[in-house]
């Protein structure tokens, strides 16, 4: 996988994210978003594997998707808050952590077909 991916929805025909980060290692999925202060619209961070997500040592709320092997939204977490748990999604392949707001804004839901394309 690319260090960096765009994010569209395709069943909406929209981004979710010009550069979102890849996570496709233990370091770098441990070490996630921790240290920001937050993510600008655009941005996110794709971790594989990944069937939950926590915001233990956050500072800041997040929306996620958990996504299939195949692309298929499973869950779509809105406004995730610092200190909190997301839930075990048993299927889950990936995750995709975006600004807090963007599945509201696209109507993002469970369902939905979301591509990963490597940004030049």
């Amino acid at each position: 996988m690319s260090a960096t991916m765009r994010v569209r929805n395709l069943t909406r025909d929209l981004e979710l994210a010009e550069h979102a980060t890849v996570a496709d290692n233990f370091w770098r999925r441990l070490r996630g978003l921790l240290g920001r202060t937050g993510l600008q619209e655009g941005e996110g961070l794709v971790i594989v594997p990944c069937t939950s997500v926590h915001m233990l040592g956050m500072k800041f709320p997040l929306d996620v998707l958990h996504l299939h092997r195949d692309g298929t939204v499973l869950r779509a977490l809105a406004d995730l808050q610092p200190g909190q748990f997301g839930p075990l999604v048993w299927r889950g392949h990936l995750a995709v952590e975006l600004p807090a707001g963007t599945i509201a804004a696209t109507g993002t839901a469970a369902g939905d077909h979301i591509a990963l394309e490597p940004v030049a």
